[in-house]
């Protein structure tokens, strides 16, 4: 397939700046796979789940990766944090230009942009396929204090399609209830409208509640640019699964029940572990013992780089809630997996004539 069949014109007043005033007053659009429409409120959403579904959350939790340096020269920088690579304050980043120096952030924390071509940096790479990497060190905090300085100095890494400053409210808002393993840099956004009140009645309808960790990295949204899809390749991002999890999967399949996937963060881990498409961190898959907070027993520590697109075998979901993407993006591919682009395009054409809130503070869509 042709990544420009994925291409549809949005008009900019349609993007959603700032969230719903309260998460499950977003609307919903349901989708069926054979092509019928639902015009419903997010709120309504428990009423399409039954007892003996599963509805699969990740709960990663965004901390505010965004920072704004300013250079000896008095010039300002702004430096999006990916992952810390080492305990000495050794940072994988993005950023515009090729400046490499000291920076200043928040008036007092000090830092280095560091160049690619530094053999031990290289060798820390965090893995991206896509783009050029650069390196922060931390100069003058430890480890310890790190990202109790980054809630109080940095900024929430809002897309970049949303064009103002992010504020104390997004550090509320730009992050699920049940957000809990901190690590990524985008929100899971179809997990922003459930309220915890919502989740518990989703659970008194025995719909069963598991949560997944799969920390969200700039490969979920970097623009496709190559002229097929399969020529593109994810970036590998960071999941973790209780062992238990998988059992539970498969004698929900056995029984007959629905697994119903809340994002497509979430549908990634599931499906990249199900199909064999990631590698453990040691180097090896497998299992590794260790604590889970959601489960006791054994976890996979994995990365996974799966593109999933039309044409996918689902080996674990069998519904998503998902916003509504960009065009040309992965998410949006992977929504195509589950119906097919000509019924997805659709829907989001009448969701623009009924005057739908696109993208991650917008609205959502079930699809069954």
């Amino acid at each position: 397939m042709k990544t420009a069949d994925f291409d549809f014109n949005l008009p900019r007043h349609f993007i959603a700046t700032r969230p719903a005033e309260t998460r499950d007053q977003a609307r919903l659009l349901v989708i069926r796979r054979d092509g019928g429409l639902e015009h419903k409120s997010f709120r309504d959403i428990a009423g399409y789940l039954h007892e003996g579904d599963m509805l699969l959350l990740n709960d990663t939790k965004v901390f505010p990766a965004r920072l704004i340096g300013t250079k000896p020269s008095g010039g300002k920088i702004d430096v999006l944090l990916l992952n810390r690579l080492d305990d000495d304050g050794l940072w994988r980043v993005m950023y515009r230009g090729r400046y490499t120096g000291k920076i200043v952030i928040g008036g007092r924390v000090e830092a280095q942009l560091l160049a690619e071509n530094d053999e031990t940096l290289q060798q820390n790479n965090g893995g991206s396929r896509n783009g050029e990497t650069r390196f922060l060190r931390f100069l003058n905090i430890g480890p310890a204090e790190e990202l109790d300085t980054l809630w109080r100095i940095g900024f929430m890494p809002l897309p970049p399609y949303i064009k103002r400053v992010p504020d104390d409210e997004d550090k509320r808002r730009y992050q699920t209830v049940y957000a809990e393993a901190q690590g990524s840099i985008a929100a899971p956004t179809a997990g922003l409208h459930f309220t915890e009140k919502l989740i518990d009645e989703i659970r008194a309808k025995g719909v069963v509640i598991r949560r997944l960790t799969l920390h969200v990295g700039p490969g979920t949204f970097r623009p496709i640019k190559t002229e097929s899809l399969e020529a593109h390749r994810m970036d590998p991002e960071y999941f973790e699964i209780g062992s238990s999890l998988i059992d539970e999967i498969t004698h929900l399949k056995a029984a007959g029940g629905r697994l119903v996937a809340v994002g497509t963060t979430t549908t990634r881990a599931i499906e990249g572990y199900m199909s064999g498409t990631y590698r453990h961190v040691n180097g090896q898959q497998g299992l590794t013992e260790g604590s889970y907070a959601k489960c006791s027993g054994r976890v996979i520590r994995g990365f996974t780089d799966i593109f999933i697109h039309p044409g996918h075998q689902f080996r674990a979901a069998d519904g998503l809630i998902t916003n509504f993407h960009l065009p040309r993006s992965t998410p949006l591919m992977l929504a195509s997996a589950f119906v097919s682009y000509e019924k997805l395009s659709n829907a989001y054409q009448e969701a623009i004539s009924m005057g739908y809130r696109f993208f991650s503070y917008g609205d959502a869509m079930l699809i069954l």
